[in-house]
Formats: C-alpha cells, sequence, structure tokens
C-alpha cells in the first residue's frame, strides 16, 4: 500500500520513499534536504489541512497538501 505524507498524522514519525511530482518540483525539494531515506515528524496541520508541517533534520518544513501528496513515505517505528 503506497502511503502519502498527506495521509500522516501529527506526531508520526516517516521515512521519505519516493518523490511522485515534476522533476523541477523534485528538484526544489531536494535541494532543501528532502531526499529518499530522509526521517520527518509530522508536527502540524493548519485547519484545513492545508499546509502541513514537518520536522525536518532539525528545522521546520511546511508543505502544500498537493506536494504532501506526491511524497511517498513509510512509517518509523
Amino acid at each position: 500500500m503506497k502511503v502519502t505524507l498527506a495521509q500522516c498524522r501529527v506526531g508520526e514519525k516517516v521515512r521519505v520513499k519516493s518523490l511522485r511530482m515534476s522533476e523541477r518540483k523534485q528538484k526544489r525539494l531536494m535541494d532543501m534536504g528532502l531526499l529518499p531515506g530522509t526521517t520527518l515528524e509530522i508536527t502540524r496541520f493548519a485547519p484545513f489541512g492545508d499546509p502541513l508541517a514537518v520536522k525536518l533534520r532539525g528545522f521546520q518544513m511546511s508543505f502544500r497538501k498537493q506536494e504532501a501528496e506526491g511524497i511517498i513515505v513509510e512509517f518509523v517505528k
């Protein structure tokens, strides 16, 4: 089953498996440190679920729901 970042809940920790979006968007996110294998912690969702915030390598990053739907993840224990 494919799980996207948009499907996760606050407090969950996930590992990035792949990015499914345009090459331009992939490059932008990868330049900011979002690489396959990177662990994220979901820290909050805006009231209507867009954007969502994650903790990544010690800093906060926000994603629009559309971007989060293109980030394939797996849960980390």
